[in-house]
């Protein structure tokens, strides 16, 4: 195995940064993006002065309500390291995004609104990464803000997010007396200015009872420090970092994104410790990342990065060798060797052709309706990764065209909004009419959003009171022939052309797994 890919393999840091909706993530994704010299100036999100707007979140939607509703991935190099950010929504009617892209992770980075605390959203996607013992740094964001205690914020971090937690810096103060954060991890002090452009000045210390904290600090809030220091050296265990990478302990940080403060001691501290990519559970074996063959699968597609070309791009995580530029690789669900001329690498929008990518890295790769999500690139192996479900949808509605002159441009929208995995579409057998199905109100407007912006085609939606749709499948053909006869009604299929129930109430499915008992009732479509 060559020593070059061994090295970048060893620099490589691949996280995803989540959060509840306005805990501060995108504006956390921008200073990292800052240090890493990416961009020059912080777009003021909040500001109407300056019109510029979050580097991460591009789509027109996302600019007009200041939410981000799709995955945007970012590299930038920092201290010897190439990190690759994905900047996820934190609405949960994107949850499903979220999720999917947690699965082409190394690690996470989870922000925590210091007033709020932890929320239902934050719950789930650490229950996502309590699933595949993913490691999990906190942020608790805003403390230029009046918030609450940090120990009972890290209370409720154990308690909610159901982790230990050792924090790594402590605050000086809070909200409009917040003085600085003391560096538990590499001793220093940091003290705070408010200031949305330039970065703090740092005094480097010895010891927690150097005079020099009384100086920057003052006597008061140094001697409640020590105290504090000494409280959490009582409580909490010293921080290893094999917890840490087990997904057994989370470290905390404190600090303000808006204010670019506390964030350099987070980034430090992270190249540091986090894991570089791992070996991946294949369905056949265990893929190691430092295997010489190309291989590597798409998270997720996103149609019309650029307005001016109606192009689709599929997102490819690396996970094994090298992937080249021009170098035919083997798509495994269709069987087709693949070339590809132009594959680029992200800053956000912004993107570059690259000629190779190393495990742990994202490439884009422009796709004409070759890819679905959770496909598999290689140099020649069969293998298919795990672990790309579907969600069962929460919310249904029967999409109709507003414009007969355009049903083509609507087909198409529809179909590339689908493959990306914006929403499901499922079609009725009984009438043949299209149902989508979501996780969310706002995905609606998203969609019909996008579809007469980027197809110039109209839809309307018209009501559907639906329970839940469910995959079912048995191995009695006669049984399942007999169950599709007698609810013909409630039948439909998913865009793979799989058999789908569609209850419109909890009743209705219990007594269909009551009278039915040959069939497997399916809530994801991984099964």
């Amino acid at each position: 195995m060559s020593e070059e890919l061994k090295k970048e393999i060893k620099k490589r840091r691949t996280f995803a940064i989540i959060s509840h909706p306005d805990a501060g993530k995108t504006t956390l994704t921008e200073k990292l993006l800052l240090y890493g010299g990416a961009i020059h100036v912080a777009g003021a999100v909040k500001s109407n002065k300056i019109k510029k707007t979050a580097t991460s979140d591009w789509m027109e939607i996302e600019k007009q309500r200041g939410i981000s509703v799709a995955t945007s991935v970012m590299g930038f190099e920092y201290d010897g390291y190439k990190i690759n950010i994905l900047d996820t929504p934190g609405h949960q009617d994107f949850a499903e995004d979220t999720f999917r892209t947690l699965t082409a992770v190394d690690s996470v980075i989870i922000v925590v609104d210091v007033a709020k605390g932890v929320e239902t959203q934050t719950r789930r996607l650490m229950e996502v990464c309590r699933m595949r013992n993913t490691p999990v740094i906190i942020f608790v964001n805003k403390l230029d803000r009046e918030g609450r205690d940090p120990f009972d914020i890290l209370d409720e971090l154990e308690n909610e997010l159901n982790i230990k937690v050792v924090p790594l810096s402590w605050p000086i103060n809070i909200g409009a007396k917040f003085k600085g954060v003391y560096n538990i991890y590499e001793n220093s002090l940091d003290l705070f200015t408010p200031s949305k452009q330039t970065i703090s000045e740092r005094v480097e210390i010895d010891d927690i009872n150097s005079k020099l904290i009384d100086d920057n600090v003052g006597e008061a809030d140094a001697e409640k420090l020590r105290e504090d220091i000494e409280l959490i050296d009582g409580v909490y265990p010293e921080f290893k970092v094999d917890d840490y990478l087990a997904g057994k302990v989370a470290p905390v940080f404190f600090g303000s994104a808006l204010n670019t403060f506390g964030v350099k001691e987070l980034l430090d501290c992270f190249v540091k410790i986090a894991p570089c990519p791992k070996p991946i559970d294949a369905e056949e074996r265990r893929i190691n990342p430092e295997e010489e063959g190309f291989s590597g699968f798409v998270f997720k597609i996103h149609a019309n990065m650029d307005p001016n070309h109606r192009s689709c791009i599929a997102f490819v995580k690396v996970c094994s060798g090298k992937f080249e530029r021009n170098i035919g690789y083997k798509h495994v669900r269709s069987d087709k060797i693949m070339k590809f001329a132009a594959p680029t690498a992200f800053m956000a929008q912004k993107k570059s052709v690259v000629e190779e990518a190393f495990p742990g890295d994202i490439v884009g790769i422009p796709d004409t309706g070759n890819f679905k999500i959770g496909d598999t690139l290689t140099s020649g192996e069969n293998i298919h990764f795990k672990g790309l479900p579907s969600f069962s949808p929460e919310m249904f509605k029967y999409i109709e065209n507003a414009d007969p002159m355009k049903s083509k441009q609507l087909e198409k929208g529809i179909k590339q909004l689908m493959d990306e995995g914006v929403a499901q579409m499922f079609t009725s057998t009984f009438n043949g009419r299209k149902i989508i199905g979501t996780v969310g109100q706002l995905q609606f407007e998203v969609i019909q959003y996008r579809l007469l912006h980027e197809y110039g085609a109209q839809c309307r939606w018209e009501p559907l009171s639906m329970y839940k749709a469910c995959w079912i499948e048995s191995d009695d053909q006669e049984a399942l022939e007999a169950f599709k006869k007698r609810k013909h009604q409630f039948m439909a299929t998913d865009k793979e052309g799989r058999d789908v129930f569609m209850a419109d109430s909890n009743y209705v499915l219990q007594m269909a797994k009551n009278d039915f008992p040959k069939i497997r009732f399916h809530f994801t479509s991984e099964f």
